[in-house]
């Protein structure tokens, strides 16, 4: 029996993008072992995921040092045959090197990849979705076919969120980490004003997002916005993003839940670019971007707390339109 880890320790978005990884290991090695590590807080997006046996969490944010030891021995006492790092950071190459697997696998940018036994070329912007960079660490294991992302939310899921499924509805995602990937709240604003009212529309997110929410429902005074952020589970936000008229979100987790649900998805681009890799994977998906040529986008690949030049014309010059609430 093989036994295979996968190592994501990133953000939500970039666990959701590993995903295909464990669809084609699970279905080339049928009877393998496959465990996840994963930072603390990710965990519930892999509950109960039926192709995994185990998860592991790194807590980072609380004594780091010590918790990373403690993740490397647990790693070392597993045993296991194949290592995959999907991370490019030191810390994930030491859980590599010193894991003791047979075999090593990880990207070329991973300051420890001299360790690995095969390291994958890694670059942004190759005309390559970073699923297909994912996959090309297990290319030789299985073979060239492409995997999409997938989630499972349970039966108790689906459950909890099937009485905001009673009326058609949308969902609104219209927060980010960062500032310069997020549409501008005027923009939302725009959009859900030209949203039929016969629709529900439900704004998603973390409990951090509760407040950005709260404040777009309070300024539209609108009787069918319900503010679902930090109420429901990521996997509860995956349910009912799956049946959805569509779903509005920015380049951010949001997007990636709607491709593992394959889901219908409109994404905004701001300062970001889909020439990245990170655009949506759903049959019926949208991507909605400025139509000016801006010498100054993209000005990074993760965006920033504030634009750099200060005017942000990325996000104020994206036109709101009516083709946008197309639904058919």
């Amino acid at each position: 029996m093989k036994r295979f880890l996968i190592i994501q320790t990133a953000f939500i978005g970039d666990v959701i993008l590993a995903t295909p990884v464990i669809e084609k290991l699970k279905r080339f090695f049928p009877g393998a072992r496959i465990d996840f590590l994963l930072r603390k807080g990710n965990e519930s997006l892999l509950k109960d995921h039926p192709h995994l046996n185990h998860l592991l969490t790194w807590d980072k944010k609380k004594n780091k040092f010590l918790n990373l030891l403690k993740i490397i021995s647990e790693v070392r006492k597993n045993e296991y045959d194949v290592v995959i790092n999907f991370q490019r950071f030191a810390s994930s190459g030491i859980i590599t090197f010193l894991s003791g697997a047979e075999k090593k696998v990880g990207f070329d940018k991973n300051p420890f990849s001299f360790s690995f036994d095969e390291k994958i070329k890694h670059t942004i912007g190759d005309g390559r979705h970073e699923v297909n960079r994912n996959l090309e660490l297990i290319k030789k294991l299985t073979d060239e076919s492409f995997q999409l992302p997938k989630l499972y939310p349970s039966q108790e899921d689906f459950k909890t969120v099937e009485t905001y499924k009673k009326l058609n509805y949308v969902c609104i995602a219209p927060t980010s980490v960062w500032f310069t990937k997020q549409l501008p709240q005027q923009k939302w604003l725009e959009l859900v004003g030209k949203i039929n009212r016969d629709y529900n529309i439900y704004l998603i997110g973390g409990h951090d997002d509760f407040n950005a929410c709260r404040e777009i429902i309070n300024k539209l005074g609108a009787k069918n916005i319900f503010n679902l952020a930090g109420k429901i589970s990521l996997l509860q936000t995956a349910a009912l993003m799956r049946d959805a008229k569509m779903n509005y979100v920015n380049d951010s987790a949001p997007l990636h839940i709607a491709s593992a649900m394959n889901a219908p998805v409109t994404a905004f681009f701001c300062s970001t670019v889909p020439a990245f890799g990170f655009g949506p994977l759903s049959l019926k998906s949208k991507i909605v971007e400025t139509e000016l040529k801006l010498a100054c986008r993209p000005c990074g690949l993760h965006g920033y707390k504030k634009c750099p030049l200060g005017h942000f014309n990325c996000a104020h010059s994206i036109n709101i339109s009516e083709t946008l609430i197309n639904f058919e």
